[in-house]
């Protein structure tokens, strides 16, 4: 977390934290969620407008990532300074990259070492990592194969609704509130 943000924090220590206004999804772009993007749906609903707008500065994305952490009920947030935004997500906390050489990053570039490989009935492919639970980009499944084949992942069969609760995170912390 940035220095800058924890002495905002210890500044202000009793800011209102914000709901419903940042979202992840699955391909690791931040979306900012006005209120008329709510309105049109949940984050993840598919409805016409509710993702917003996605957020294409690059600072601003670097410090959403620098400063991007979960609470103890696995709901993860934004510290914006002394407030906290907690984000909506469309699949998983993190959003995994797939290299070439079999090098797994986060969406925020930062590495991690694969535990767990799961995929869904949808087919997507998630993996469980040093760093936490996450989705692997839809363009790195290639690269997935390579690594099945090579015997360095084993899938293994799970149901999409129990990704959550095995990841231990919330994908709607706006909706976990009502």
């Amino acid at each position: 977390m940035d220095d800058i943000v924890k002495q905002a924090m210890a500044k202000w220590p009793n800011v209102p934290h914000a709901w419903g206004w940042l979202g992840l999804d699955a391909r690791g772009n931040w979306w900012l969620r006005d209120a008329e993007a709510q309105a049109a749906g949940g984050f993840a609903s598919g409805a016409a407008g509710a993702r917003g707008e996605m957020l294409r500065h690059e600072k601003l994305i670097d410090f959403i990532q620098r400063n991007y952490a979960a609470d103890a009920d696995g709901q993860w947030y934004f510290q914006n300074g002394p407030q906290r935004v907690y984000v909506e997500l469309e699949a998983a906390p993190w959003v995994w990259r797939i290299a070439a050489d079999g090098a797994v990053t986060a969406h925020d570039g930062q590495a991690a070492q694969v535990w767990t490989m799961l995929t869904d009935e949808q087919g997507r492919v998630f993996l469980r990592t040093d760093r936490g639970f996450g989705i692997v980009h839809t363009q790195d499944v290639a690269q997935v194969a390579d690594a099945i084949e090579a015997g360095r992942w084993t899938p293994q069969a799970v149901a999409a609704a129990s990704l959550p609760e095995r990841g231990g995170y919330v994908l709607s912390p706006q909706a976990a509130r009502r």
